[in-house]
C-alpha cells in the first residue's frame, strides 16, 4: 500500500498560510551568483546569509513588521491579538489526526519557495515521534516533489555518532532538515553536540547550528520544553533559532497563537472520527469492602485523600467518593459493618509517588492512584472488555472489508507480563491477556453472524496471527515495560518503534493478518494508524492527558487499500471500550479538552468575532476587527444572551434553535451567518455517542414481505436519478477579469518598509547585564528607490495560472501598479490571493454536466449491500413511507422534514439518499438529502430530489453550499430525458416543496 495525500485541504492550507504570512515583506527569493573563499562559485539566494561556518537563514524584517504581520494573521483566524512581540515563538494548534506533521513539513517547502529559508530543525519529545516524522518525510517525498518541482531536500536523524551530517547541514545551500529528540540534545555536560569534533572540522556542532540560524519546529512542545526554563527550552534557545514554530493539539504555553483548529472544529467538520463509548461499569458488586484511591492533596500542610467506597444511601448501596485523612475509620463513612476495623494510614502526596496506606484486619496495603482493594475479579471484567472489543471489531469488519478498508483494534494494558511472560529458559509464554484474547477470538468466529469472515481460515494459526504486542525490546529480544528516561531505555524503545513505524503501510494491508495490537506507553504518542476503529483500555485512564492521548491513537480518518482517505462519520467511527460510564467518560473528556486547549465550553470571548468578514459601503471586504467584536459582545450581554463573564445563557441556545436570535441591523445576511456560526460553536459541546444506542437500520418491507425499495414506484424514481454524470467548467474570462479588477481596487493599502528605532539603558551590576527600554522609540519609512523589482507577471502567472494578457488587464485597470513599486512582495502576495479567490467563486458559474452513458449508474442493489447503522437519538423510528424502517437525520431541519413526509398522505414513499449516492463537483462530492415519490391527487406522479436547508435565501448560506446546490441543479437537469423527469428542489420544510409543485 502507498498512502496518498490531498494537497488542497483548506484547513491545512490555512495553517500553512498563517505561518508563511508572518514573513510578509521579506524579500522574494531570487538566486544570484557570488564568490566565496571556501567555494569558487556557488548559488546564494536572498533569505540566506553566509558566515565562516556555512550558510544560514537570514531575516530582513524588523520586529514591528513581524508584529504587524502577526496581528493580521491573528485577526484573520479569529484569535486574540498579541500586544507586543515578546518572543520569536509562534504557536499552531491542530487537533490530533488532522495532519499536523504534513502541515509543518509542507510549511518548510513553502517558506523556502517564498523567502529562501533553507535550514530547519525539528525537535520532538520521544523516539516514537522521531521515527514517525522520519517516516513522514520518506512517504511524502514524492508528493512534495510533484508540488515543488523537485526542489532538492536533505533530511536526517541527528545521531551523536554521525556528526558529519551536521557539517553538511551547515554548509549546504539546499533545504536541510535535521530531526532530533529533545533527550539527544539537552544535556550539555555529556552531549557531543556541545563538544569540538574532527567530524565537524574541529568546530562544536552546536556552533554550526547556531550560525545556520535555523527555523526550529517543535512537535508536541508541552513534552519538549520541560517548563518555561526547563532543559528542553534551554536546548532550543541554544540553537539561536530565527524563530520557533510550535505544533500540538495540547499546548501548555501558547505563546503567539497564529492558527487554531481545536477539538470542536475537527469534530464539527468531520476531520476526525466520531467517538463513541462502550462503557463497562460494575454494578451491585458491594459484597466486599471496596476502597479505591482517587486522588491525594496537600493544601497548606493539610494532607487528605479522596477514596471511593461502597456507601449505604437511602436508595441502596452506591459507590461514592469521600475525603479521608490519616487515621480515619472507614465504617462510619461508609455506614456499613463490612468496613469494620478498616482505617487510613499514611498518605503520600509526592508527585509520581502518590499512595495511601490502607490498614485492615490481618494486613495492610499501599494503594497507588487508581488502584482498588476489594474489587471484583479484574480479569473477569477485562475478559468481557476483550470480548466486546472483538465483537465491535468483527461488526465493523463485515461492513468495511467489502469497501477495501482494513479494521484495526488497539488494547492499552498495564504491563508486559499480562500479555507475554518468559519461562526459566527465556522462552516466551503467553500472558493472561493473550490467552483470553485467543479464546474469545475463536469463540466469536463460531458465531453465525461472523461465519462469512472466517472462510478458509486455518485455526491452527489464525488466532495467534491476529494479534501482537508492541513494547520496548531489550538486547536479547525480550519485551519489557517502556521507559525512556535513560540511554538504555531509549535504545530499547527504539527497537520497538522501528518495528511499528517502518511497517506502517504493511499493517494496513489485507495481506497482513495482524489486526489487534496490545501496548501501553509505547503507543502513547507518535504512532497514529488511520484504521484503528476500536480502543480498549484495560488499564486505568487516570493521569493527566491520558484520555485524550489514548483516543488520539484512533482519531485519524481511515484509508482504503489504495491508500486513499475515506470520509464520513458513517464509516469513521471510533469505539472506545472503557471501564467508566458513558456520561462519566464524556464529562471527563470535556474537562480534559478544557484544561489542555483553553477552550471554555459555553463561554464567549470578546475577540471571537474579530476575524469575521464584513462588506463595507464600497463593497470591499475586511475583517470586523477587535473593537467591533467587543461592541457585539457587549450587545449580546445587554440582550441577556450571555452574562458578564461571557457564559452562554439559555436564551441564546433557544434563539439559535428556533431562529429568533436578534442581532444588530447593521450586519448583512452573510455576516449574520458567520456570527451565528461562532455562537453555535460556543453554545455546543463535543458530542460523544453511546455505543449501546447504535442499532442497524433495516430496509422496510410491505405487507406481502417484499422490500419496499424493490417496488415499481421506487424503481420508477430510481430510474430517473440513478445515472452518473461528468462535468466541464467553462470560465467567462471577461467576467472573471472584471471581478478581479473590482476586488483588487477594493483591497487594503500596501505599506512601505519601515525602520524601527528603540532606545535602551544598559546597566551592568552584580546580577548581570540588564537592558531597559526608555523613551525615544520611533519609526521611519524607508523609500527603497533602488529596489530591484521582481518579474511581476511571471510571479502572478505562477501563482494564479492566468494568461499574461489577463494579468496585464487586471493590473492596469485596477490602478494599483504604484503599490507594486511601494512593496513588491506584499503586492504580489495580496494580488495573487485576490485573483485566486475570484477564480474559486467563478468556478461553478460555467459548469456543464453530461450523462456518462446508460451503463454508468448507481445500482438499486446497493441498498441491500450497504448496511446502515445509526444512533437512537438521531433516528425517526418505525416509519411507514420510507424505504427504511427508520430514518437517520443530521439536524432538526431533517428530522422535521422526515416527520412531515410521514404525515402527508400525498407522499407514496421516500428515502434519505445514502452516502454512496454522490454527485461530482469541483468542490468535492455532493450527497443530496432526499428522493421522494409524490402522488398529486390522482394526477401524474411527481419525482423529487430535495435538499433541505435552514434558509431558502442563498446569502444566508455558505458559498460552498450554494456552489454545490448549483452543481446539483445542473446534474439533475442533465438527466431530464424522460417524459416526467425528477425535479431538484431546495426547501426548508415540506410546505416549501408543496408550494413549488403546485
Amino acid at each position: 500500500m502507498k498512502l496518498n495525500f490531498d494537497p488542497n485541504l483548506d484547513y491545512q492550507m490555512q495553517a500553512i498560510e498563517a505561518v508563511c504570512d508572518l514573513f510578509r515583506g521579506q524579500e522574494v527569493c531570487r538566486t544570484e551568483f557570488t564568490v566565496s573563499m571556501k567555494q569558487p562559485e556557488h548559488q546564494l539566494a536572498l533569505g540566506m546569509a553566509e558566515t565562516d561556518l556555512g550558510l544560514g537563514n537570514q531575516l530582513t524584517l524588523l520586529d514591528d513588521q513581524l508584529l504587524e504581520n502577526l496581528r493580521a494573521v491573528q485577526l484573520r483566524n479569529g484569535l486574540a491579538s498579541s500586544d507586543t512581540l515578546t518572543s520569536g515563538d509562534f504557536t499552531v494548534e491542530m487537533e490530533t489526526g488532522t495532519g499536523k506533521t504534513y502541515v509543518y513539513l509542507r510549511t518548510i517547502f513553502e517558506l523556502n519557495k517564498r523567502y529562501g529559508f533553507t535550514k530547519f530543525v525539528i525537535v520532538v519529545p520521544s523516539i516514537a515521534i522521531k521515527e514517525g516524522v522520519y517516516k513522514s518525510l520518506e512517504i511524502t517525498q514524492e508528493h512534495f516533489n510533484g508540488i515543488y518541482a523537485g526542489t532538492p531536500v536533505d533530511f536526517f536523524l541527528y545521531d551523536a555518532k554521525k556528526l558529519g551530517q551536521v557539517r553538511n547541514f551547515a554548509t549546504s545551500s539546499t533545504i536541510q532538515i535535521m530531526v532530533a529528540t529533545v533527550g539527544a540534545i539537552n544535556k550539555k555536560d555529556i552531549n557531543n553536540l556541545y563538544k569540538q569534533s574532527e567530524k565537524t572540522g574541529g568546530e562544536k556542532p552546536i556552533d554550526l547550528i547556531k550560525a545556520a540560524q535555523p527555523i526550529v519546529i517543535v512537535d508536541e512542545p508541552q513534552s519538549v520544553d520541560g517548563g518555561l526554563k526547563g532543559a528542553g527550552r534551554t536546548a532550543l534557545d541554544a540553537m539561536n533559532p530565527l524563530c520557533t514554530l510550535r505544533y500540538s493539539a495540547t499546548h501548555v504555553d501558547k505563546h503567539h497563537m497564529v492558527y487554531r483548529l481545536d477539538a470542536l472544529d475537527a469534530y464539527e467538520r468531520k476531520l476526525v472520527k466520531q467517538i463513541e463509548v462502550a462503557a463497562a461499569t460494575v454494578e451491585d458488586a458491594h459484597n466486599r469492602a471496596f476502597v479505591r484511591l482517587v486522588s491525594v492533596s496537600n493544601k497548606r500542610g493539610n494532607i487528605t485523600a479522596k477514596v471511593e467506597l461502597s456507601v449505604k444511601t437511602a436508595t441502596g448501596v452506591k459507590r461514592q467518593e469521600v475525603t479521608v485523612c490519616d487515621g480515619d475509620e472507614l465504617q462510619p463513612l461508609a455506614k456499613r459493618d463490612i468496613y469494620a476495623d478498616f482505617r487510613v494510614g499514611e498518605i503520600n502526596t509526592s508527585k509520581g509517588e502518590e499512595f495511601l496506606e490502607l490498614r485492615y484486619p490481618g494486613g495492610e496495603e499501599f494503594l497507588q492512584l487508581g488502584q482498588a482493594h476489594g474489587d471484583v475479579d479484574r480479569l473477569a471484567v477485562q475478559r468481557e472488555m476483550i470480548r466486546r472489543t472483538i465483537r465491535e471489531h468483527l461488526d465493523k469488519e463485515k461492513l468495511l472489508r467489502p469497501q477495501g478498508i482494513k479494521v484495526l483494534s488497539l488494547f492499552f494494558i498495564d504491563s508486559v507480563e499480562l500479555y507475554r511472560q518468559y519461562d526459566a529458559d527465556g522462552n516466551p509464554v503467553k500472558g493472561a491477556y493473550a490467552r483470553i484474547f485467543e479464546e474469545e477470538y475463536r469463540r466469536a468466529a463460531k458465531l453465525p453472524a461472523y461465519q462469512g469472515l472466517f472462510n478458509d481460515v486455518d485455526w491452527g494459526y489464525a488466532a495467534e496471527e491476529a494479534h501482537d504486542g508492541y513494547f520496548s525490546v531489550d538486547r536479547k529480544g525480550g519485551w519489557l515495560d517502556t521507559a525512556e528516561n535513560n540511554a538504555s531505555g531509549r535504545e530499547n524503545a527504539e527497537r520497538a518503534y522501528n518495528l511499528i513505524m517502518k511497517d506502517k503501510e504493511k499493517l494496513l494491508s489485507f495481506a497482513t493478518p495482524l489486526k489487534f495490537i496490545f501496548s501501553h506507553s509505547a503507543l502513547k504518542e507518535g504512532w497514529d494508524s488511520p484504521n484503528v476503529f476500536q480502543i480498549c483500555t484495560l488499564r486505568e485512564m487516570g493521569s493527566e492527558r491520558e484520555r485524550r492521548q489514548s483516543i488520539g491513537r484512533g482519531l485519524r480518518l481511515c484509508v482504503n487499500q489504495e491508500g486513499e482517505r475515506v470520509h464520513g462519520f458513517d464509516i469513521n467511527r471510533l469505539t472506545v471500550i472503557a471501564t467508566e460510564s458513558y456520561e462519566q467518560f464524556a464529562e471527563n473528556l470535556q474537562s480534559e479538552i478544557e484544561a489542555e486547549t483553553g477552550i471554555r465550553f459555553g463561554v464567549l470571548e470578546q475577540h471571537q468575532f474579530a476575524g469575521i468578514t464584513v462588506t463595507s459601503a464600497d463593497e470591499s471586504l475586511s475583517a470586523l476587527g477587535l473593537d467591533r467584536s467587543k461592541k457585539l459582545w457587549e450587545y449580546l450581554k445587554t440582550a441577556g444572551y450571555i452574562d458578564a463573564n461571557g457564559a452562554v445563557q439559555d436564551s441564546l441556545k433557544q434563539g439559535l434553535k428556533n431562529g429568533t436570535l436578534a442581532l444588530p441591523d447593521t450586519f448583512q445576511a452573510a455576516e449574520r451567518e458567520q456570527i451565528i456560526a461562532v455562537l453555535r460553536k460556543v453554545s455546543g459541546r463535543l458530542e460523544v455517542k453511546n455505543a449501546d444506542e447504535r442499532k442497524p437500520v433495516p430496509l422496510r418491507k410491505d405487507k406481502t414481505g417484499k422490500a419496499v425499495y424493490l417496488s415499481d414506484e421506487f424503481k420508477a424514481l430510481w430510474d430517473r436519478i440513478k445515472y452518473q454524470t461528468t462535468y466541464r467548467v467553462q470560465f467567462d474570462n471577461d467576467q472573471l477579469v472584471d471581478d478581479c479588477i473590482t476586488a483588487l481596487k477594493a483591497a487594503p493599502a500596501i505599506s512601505k518598509a519601515r525602520l524601527q528605532w528603540r532606545k535602551v539603558d544598559i546597566a551592568i551590576g552584580k546580577s548581570g547585564v540588564q537592558a531597559t527600554e526608555k523613551e525615544g522609540a520611533s519609526t521611519v519609512v524607508l523609500n527603497e528607490s533602488d529596489i530591484e523589482l521582481p518579474d511581476l507577471l511571471t510571479e502572478l502567472q505562477d501563482r494564479t495560472h492566468l494568461t499574461r494578457r489577463s494579468i496585464v488587464t487586471i493590473l492596469t485597470k485596477s490602478g494599483r501598479l504604484d503599490d507594486f513599486k511601494c512593496n513588491p512582495q506584499q503586492f504580489i502576495e495580496q494580488a495573487g490571493e485576490i485573483i485566486n479567490r475570484c477564480k474559486r467563486l467563478a468556478l461553478v458559474d460555467g459548469i456543464k454536466y453530461h450523462k456518462i452513458g446508460e451503463d454508468h449508474f448507481y445500482a438499486q442493489e446497493l441498498f441491500a449491500k450497504d448496511e446502515l447503522t445509526g444512533y437512537l437519538r438521531n433516528m425517526l423510528l418505525n416509519t411507514q413511507r420510507s424505504i427504511y424502517e427508520h430514518v437517520i437525520f443530521d439536524s432538526n431541519t431533517e428530522r422535521d422534514f422526515a416527520d412531515s413526509l410521514e404525515k402527508n398522505d400525498g407522499v407514496e414513499l421516500y428515502t434519505k439518499l445514502p452516502s454512496w449516492f454522490k454527485v461530482p463537483t469541483p468542490l468535492g462530492s455532493y450527497n443530496p438529502d432526499w428522493a421522494i415519490v409524490f402522488d398529486k391527487e390522482g394526477e401524474q406522479r411527481l419525482y423529487l430530489v430535495v435538499e433541505t436547508k435552514n434558509s431558502l435565501f442563498g446569502d444566508d448560506r455558505r458559498s460552498n453550499e450554494n456552489a454545490k446546490i448549483k452543481c446539483g441543479m445542473a446534474h439533475f437537469a442533465a438527466l431530464e430525458e424522460s417524459e416526467n423527469p425528477a425535479r431538484y428542489l431546495v426547501a426548508t420544510s415540506l410546505e416549501d416543496v408543496l408550494k413549488t409543485t403546485q
